[in-house]
Parts: structure tokens; sequence; C-alpha cells
């Protein structure tokens, strides 16, 4: 594939995610992101989804603020996130559509609560949180992780399968 063709693929698909982001923004429990991530690491591979989370990760801060701690989560969590898919999307190519979007669906859900796990690890370690603060950090994590658990598996079964066909077919 050309340089250029590779910058416009990775251009575009950090475009939607931060669109869609900042779209949802004012909604808690409520994103797109994922399943748009996942979509896009699982048509295009790894090194494209290397790409995309890294670049997402950091242009985002220009919108919602350069705060060091979802920085760090969010190069840690996205590139995890990216080499996952992308090799699972390798793997399971030719396999039937629904067995795909049930392992996607499982995976997906699964990555969510270990975001708010890693974002109760990296915050309280990186603002130097006293035990009972961090604690209470955790548990109010428990608030926002099960609304967006059960988004991650709704628009992810929904919406895996038909982006994922629209990625192939554009291929741009």
């Amino acid at each position: 594939m050309n340089k250029t063709k590779f910058v416009v693929r990775v251009a575009m698909c950090v475009a939607l995610l931060i669109a869609g982001q900042l779209a949802l923004s004012s909604v808690s429990g409520i994103e797109i992101v994922t399943v748009m991530l996942l979509s896009f690491c699982w048509c295009y591979g790894v090194r494209h989804g290397i790409a995309i989370a890294t670049t997402f990760s950091l242009l985002r801060c220009f919108i919602f603020g350069f705060q060091i701690n979802v920085i760090v989560l969010y190069l840690m969590y996205y590139n995890l996130f990216a080499i996952f898919f992308g090799w699972l999307g390798a793997r399971l190519t030719g396999k039937n559509a629904l067995l795909k979007t049930v392992i996607a669906t499982a995976s997906a859900v699964i990555f969510t609560v270990l975001f708010t796990l890693l974002d109760d690890v990296i915050t309280p370690l990186m603002f130097a949180f006293s035990e009972n603060a961090a604690k209470v950090y955790f548990y109010q994590s428990l608030a926002a992780v099960i609304p967006q658990t059960i988004c991650t598996a709704v628009t992810v079964s929904l919406l895996f399968h038909p982006l994922t066909k629209v990625i192939k077919k554009i291929n741009y």
C-alpha cells in the first residue's frame, strides 16, 4: 500500500472517531468509539489500528484537553485494543458473520471493563491518591462502567457487522 493511501485512511478513521466521540460526549456512558475503532482495526489490521489509535489518542486532546492521565490511559488502552482486534480480525477471516459478531462483542465488553480498571490504576498512581481516595475513585468508576459495558454490548452487536461490511466495500 502506498504511503499516501495509508495516511489518508488513518486520517479519515481518526476524523470519524473524533466526530463520534464529540457528538456523544455530553451523554455519560454512551459512546461509539469502541465499535468504530474495533471495525477499523478488524478490517485494516494491526499496523493501521496502531496508527489510528495513537493519532486519535493524541489529537482528541485538542478538543477535550490535555490531561496527562487520560493521554497515558488512551495511549496504553487503545494501542492494546488495536493490536488485539487487528490480530483477531486477521484470524477470523472467512468465518460465519454471527460467530465473528459474538466474538467481537464479547471481546469488546471485556476491553470496556479493562479500560475502567486501567484508569482505576493509572489515575490514582499519577496523582498520588491516598489508599482511601483510590478506593473511592474505584467505586465511583463502577457507576460509569455499567452503562458503558451495556452500550458496548448493544453497539457492537448491532453495528459491527454492517460497519465492517461498509468499510470493506469502500476500501479507500
